[in-house]
């Protein structure tokens, strides 16, 4: 059976969503499937079109049952989770919403794959987790500012006034102190202060330079990978940001990984990819980034996994926390995102930016 062109044209808006839709009759029988489906199913939209979608469930008696109710009117829309049967790879876990269209036997299924929509959740998460951290950053250097200048300017002139040696070397470490503070203060405020410099940007030399510096701290027992796509196009953006981002990524995986350093066996791996038609921060980008910053070490402690993000958190002794936290923060200025999935023995960081 073949499919009307009018019923494929009523149907080519379909084509511009990420999310897998196909319509179907009441009998199961395919009417149109979007490129999207198509792609996920890994076979084309021609042998789909005309035949059975029942088969391609794990499952195919929930969408018949699912189809029979909304046949007899049932239900306006109706959810449920099912599995996706793909030509190559595992089935794909998806929340199933099916709703009749205007036309009589005639139903929309929009599959949604779980793992995105998790994904979905988590970017929207810290998308709003950032902001909220800049705003609590910015509030609370501020508070801490003032005071912090009086009492070390009420260090200085008690110095000033005191002649024992041993009552001074008090006051000095009130002024230490103050000092110290002042530059957490300053660190803080610093993504907010500095003008936000934009011109283009090769992703490349960013590692590159990134590379460099790590290397020159860890001279021994580290091995740096590179793993590029060469046809990333340059793109807009905060040359000197993006590579503080990345640095501070890969100092913080190179101090996880002292052990291994230490062994001769620790690996940093720079990876560049286009992503493709790729949805994060409630938008959809037809070409974006993908950066990787992978690591061999033990992984983030589970204890701080859903919070390396906030300001002043930190998995290592002596640690100030903020390091992601600025990461984050710059890469955000440049509408991207960062996302860390952590295991024993690997690490991966990923930065997300749009491309032009």
């Amino acid at each position: 059976m073949s499919t009307k062109p009018s019923t494929v044209s009523r149907f080519q808006s379909f084509d511009l969503l990420a999310t897998l839709v196909a319509v179907v009759r009441g009998d199961g029988t395919v009417l149109f499937a979007n490129a999207a489906l198509e792609d996920a199913l890994g076979t084309s939209r021609r042998s789909i079109e005309g035949a059975s979608f029942l088969p391609l469930f794990a499952e195919p008696n929930l969408l018949r049952t699912a189809l029979d109710g909304a046949r007899g009117n049932e239900y306006a829309a109706l959810r449920y989770d099912a599995r996706l049967v793909r030509q190559q790879g595992e089935p794909m876990p998806v929340h199933v919403v099916l709703a009749q269209t205007e036309t009589a036997d005639e139903f929309v299924v929009e599959l949604l794959p779980l793992e995105a929509q998790a994904r979905q959740d988590r970017e929207e998460r810290l998308i709003d987790q950032a902001q909220a951290n800049k705003e609590l950053i910015r509030n609370l250097a501020h508070e801490i500012k003032n005071p912090l200048g009086g009492i070390r300017g009420a260090a200085q002139l008690l110095e000033m006034e005191i002649d024992s040696r041993d009552l001074k070397e008090y006051t000095r470490v009130i002024i230490h102190e103050a000092d110290r503070l002042q530059t957490l203060v300053d660190r803080l405020l610093a993504p907010h202060r500095r003008p936000h410099v934009v011109g283009d940007v090769n992703i490349h030399e960013v590692c590159e330079r990134v590379r460099s510096l790590i290397l020159a701290e860890f001279p021994r027992g580290l091995r740096v990978v590179r793993d590029y796509d060469t046809s990333i196009p340059e793109f807009r953006g905060d040359r000197e940001q993006l590579i503080q981002a990345v640095l501070n990524i890969a100092h913080n995986a190179c101090l996880a990984l002292t052990d291994r350093i230490a062994a001769g066996d620790a690996q940093l791996t720079f990876k560049t990819r286009i992503g493709r038609q790729v949805t994060f921060g409630k938008q959809r980008y037809r070409l974006a980034l993908d950066l990787h910053v992978i690591d061999n070490g033990p992984g983030v402690p589970d204890s701080i996994k859903d919070r390396i993000f906030f300001p002043l958190v930190s998995g290592r002794e002596g640690g100030s926390g903020l390091g992601l936290t600025l990461a984050q923060t710059f890469v955000q200025q440049h509408h991207g995102l960062i996302e860390c999935d952590s295991v024993p023995g690997r690490t991966d960081f990923k930065i997300l930016i749009p491309l032009p």
